[in-house]
């Protein structure tokens, strides 16, 4: 078994920091980190980038709607074109402050409310796609599998990877359940290393209500703005090794697609 896991990092903003992403570096092999409009700034994006690439931790830009009042979790309605530019724009800051400490961004992720409503709304997701292909064909664009931002980063021609959760809950039609419902994120360690083994060897999660549903997925995401987050992952990790499982970055697990 082969598996990435990712982390949402540097998500702190000035003097505020968020999550313990020191802690995390040491255990996820990939990091998304903010670009400055749901959370990070230029000097925390230098810090979070420098330290993941001391650990060979691969780095991804992890745009969002500008919403630092409401961490990027709040929807809000855009043109597509205006989505494109936002995404285009913060993926070149991810790449000018990834230059400056002497590392490569190899993927996308967007973040929050965006990537949710672009899981719904074609037009969103494909204006994420192309963003992401018109700066660089190369970079990967992570996805969730099933989803209009999976279909239309294919169409639009990225190279797509596709990721599951560790730490949230699952509905019936494969889609996460809703933050504001209870137990939609998952914070005990044992339970969700539990699960994690389980979507890899089986490639299925069980959803909230019990039913099995089918994943087809490249990484395994931790949300690093969790306070159970080091914990989860950390637990997640050590269940996977031991399970037989090799963790790595996400271009290794792209390699060649």
């Amino acid at each position: 078994m082969r598996i990435n896991i990712n982390a949402d990092l540097g998500e702190g903003f000035g003097a505020y920091d968020i999550g313990d992403d020191a802690a995390l570096l040491d255990i996820v092999a990939t990091a998304n980190i903010a670009c400055g409009f749901h959370g990070g700034d230029p000097s925390v994006m230098r810090r979070t980038m420098a330290a993941a690439a001391a650990r060979g931790v691969s780095i991804g830009a992890h745009p969002g709607f500008n919403d630092l009042w409401g961490f990027g979790r709040r929807a809000i309605r855009m043109q597509a074109a205006e989505i494109e530019h936002m995404v285009a724009y913060q993926i070149g800051a991810a790449l000018g402050v990834a230059a400056l400490v002497g590392a490569e961004v190899s993927h996308v992720k967007a973040h929050g409310a965006l990537n949710n409503m672009a899981c719904a709304d074609a037009d969103y997701a494909a204006a994420i796609a192309r963003a992401v292909r018109a700066v660089d064909r190369d970079l990967i664009h992570l996805t969730l599998p099933n989803t209009e931002l999976e279909r239309q980063s294919l169409q639009v021609g990225c190279r797509t990877a596709r990721e599951a959760f560790v730490d949230r809950s699952y509905e019936a039609d494969g889609g996460l359940t809703p933050r504001s419902m209870d137990g939609a994120v998952l914070t005990e360690p044992a339970i969700a290393a539990a699960r994690a083994v389980a979507m890899v060897r089986e490639g299925a999660v069980t959803a909230r209500t019990g039913e099995r549903v089918a994943l087809t997925f490249d990484s395994l995401c931790v949300h690093g703005d969790e306070p159970t987050a080091v914990a989860v992952a950390k637990a997640a990790k050590a269940a996977l090794m031991a399970a037989g499982a090799q963790i790595e970055t996400l271009p290794k697990m792209m390699a060649g697609r």
